[in-house]
C-alpha cells in the first residue's frame, strides 16, 4: 500500500481520498467512469473502451453477461455499495455474511465481491480452491484495514511480547476488517477474529485464556467493547506502531488489560456529539443509532449502538411514524430511507460522504470482470496463500465457535 509521510506518522493513502466523494446535496448519481476518473483518486486501470459507456449500455451489458454466465456467477453487494452496483446483488449483507454465503455456495465457480480487498480475501479463506473470488476494482481497499500494515503489526507485537517479558500472557484480536496478513497473525498466536456484533463475546473468549488484549486495528470498536466488557479508561490504552513501544511506558504496558491499534474507520469517525446534540434540538423525537465504529463519545451520546445488521433490523422493525437520525455510511441510509418510506430516515452528517474506497466499485469495473468471465477469464482474482489461508481460518473458526457473528 502505497503511503504518504506526515510530521508524526504514516497516513494511508485511503484515508487521504477518503473525502473526494463528499458533497452537499445529496446526489450520488453515478456519472460516466471518464468522468469519475476525475474525482483525484486512484482508480485501477481498465480498457479505454469502458470509459465512456452511459448508464444503459453499462445495463445493458450487465443483464447480457448475467443470463449468458447464469449460476456459475453469485453477485455479492455489501450494504454500503452504491445503488448503481447494489441492484445488480443476487446476495446483499455485511463483509461477514456475504463472506459465509459464499463459503456455502458450491455451485458457484466465480464469486465477485462488490465490496473491499479484505472483505474478498476474507471469502477466498472460506471458499474452495476451485472457486474464483473476484474483487471487480482492486483500488477499493479500506483506510482501516491500511492503518494496521504487517510488518507494523509483527514488530509491535514483538515489542509487546518483549516488554511483559513472560510476566502476563496476551491475547490477538483483529477486527473483520483487516487484512489477511493480520488474520493470519492472530491465528497464529492464539488470537481471534470478531465482528461489531460479536466483539463483546470476543472479550469473553480472550480474557478466559489471558490477562491482556491486543485489540486492531480499530481503536474505537476496541474502547466500545472495552467499556462494555467493564475495563475501566485507565486500563486501556492506545498503541502508535510509528513510535517506540507504541508511545507507551513499560508499566502503562504492563498494568493495562486492553492494548488499542490506533486505526480508526474514515466514515464512522465523521459523526460527532455535535451533530447528535442538533438533532435533540430540532428534532426531539428522532432517535439516534450509531455504528461502534464510531467514537466513544458519539456511542454514549447516541440512544443505540450497533452493527450493519442490527441498525437495519432495528430501523426496518420500527414502527410507522418513528424518526431515525443514523450514524453509518451513507448509501445504506438513503436506502433505508427509500424502503421505508413511512418513517422518517436521515444521516446524522448532513454532508454525503461515501465510503471512498466502496465507491469505487463502478458499474463499468463489475461489466469488465462479467465479461473477462465469459471470456474464460478470471480478472482480479484474489488469491490468500496457502499458509496465511491456514492461519487465518484458524481465528475464523474460532469466531465461528462464539456464534452471534454478524458484522
Amino acid at each position: 500500500m502505497t503511503t504518504l509521510f506526515s510530521d508524526k506518522n504514516i497516513v494511508p493513502v485511503t484515508e487521504l481520498e477518503q473525502s473526494a466523494f463528499c458533497q452537499t446535496e445529496g446526489n450520488l448519481r453515478t456519472k460516466t467512469l471518464e468522468e469519475e476518473f476525475n474525482s483525484g483518486v486512484r482508480w485501477q486501470k481498465i480498457p479505454t473502451r469502458y470509459l465512456k459507456l452511459t448508464p444503459e449500455e453499462i445495463d445493458e451489458g450487465i443483464k447480457f453477461a448475467r443470463a449468458e454466465i447464469g449460476s456459475k456467477a453469485l453477485i455479492l453487494g455489501h450494504h454500503y455499495q452504491r445503488d448503481d452496483v447494489f441492484k445488480y446483488s443476487d446476495v446483499s449483507g455485511d463483509s461477514y455474511k456475504l463472506s459465509k454465503i459464499a463459503s456455502e455456495n458450491n455451485d458457484a465457480k466465480w464469486i465477485i465481491f462488490c465490496g473491499v480487498h479484505f472483505m474478498a480475501e476474507t471469502a477466498d479463506i472460506l471458499t474452495s480452491a476451485d472457486q474464483n473470488i473476484i474483487l471487480p476494482n482492486l483500488a477499493a481497499g479500506c483506510s482501516m484495514a491500511d492503518m494496521a500494515k504487517f510488518v507494523d503489526v509483527r514488530n509491535s507485537w514483538s515489542q509487546i511480547e518483549n516488554v511483559l517479558g513472560g510476566k502476563s500472557s496476551i491475547i490477538p484480536i483483529t477486527y473483520m476488517n483487516s487484512s489477511a496478513d493480520i488474520k493470519s497473525l492472530c491465528g497464529e498466536n492464539g488470537g481471534i477474529v470478531c465482528t461489531s456484533s460479536n466483539a463483546l463475546k470476543a472479550y469473553e473468549w480472550a480474557f478466559e485464556k489471558s490477562e491482556k488484549i491486543l485489540f486492531l486495528p480499530d481503536q474505537h470498536l476496541g474502547r466500545n467493547t472495552a467499556k462494555a466488557f467493564g475495563i475501566k479508561d485507565s486500563e486501556i490504552v492506545v498503541w502508535d506502531p510509528y513510535r517506540k513501544n507504541g508511545g507507551l511506558s513499560s508499566v502503562e504496558i504492563i498494568n493495562s488489560k486492553v492494548i488499542l491499534w490506533k486505526g480508526h474507520c474514515s466514515v464512522h469517525t465523521r459523526f460527532s456529539v455535535q451533530q447528535i446534540n442538533h438533532v435533540r434540538k430540532n428534532n426531539p423525537n428522532t432517535k439516534i443509532i450509531v455504528h461502534p465504529e464510531c467514537t466513544n463519545e458519539v456511542v454514549e451520546a447516541a440512544d443505540i449502538n450497533g452493527s450493519t445488521e442490527l441498525i437495519l433490523d432495528t430501523v426496518i422493525k420500527s414502527p410507522a411514524g418513528s424518526s431515525w437520525a443514523i450514524g453509518t455510511e451513507i448509501n445504506m441510509v438513503n436506502r433505508l430511507a427509500k424502503d421505508n418510506p413511512d418513517k422518517d430516515i436521515f444521516c446524522l452528517d448532513s454532508v454525503v460522504c461515501p465510503c471512498a474506497t466502496m465507491y469505487r466499485i463502478h458499474p463499468a469495473y463489475l461489466l469488465w470482470v462479467l465479461e473477462g468471465i465469459m471470456a474464460g477469464v478470471a480478472i482480479n482474482r484474489i488469491k490468500v496463500d496457502d499458509h496465511k489461508k491456514y492461519n487465518a481460518n484458524i481465528a475464523l473458526e474460532r469466531m465461528l465457535a462464539l456464534g452471534g457473528y454478524r458484522a
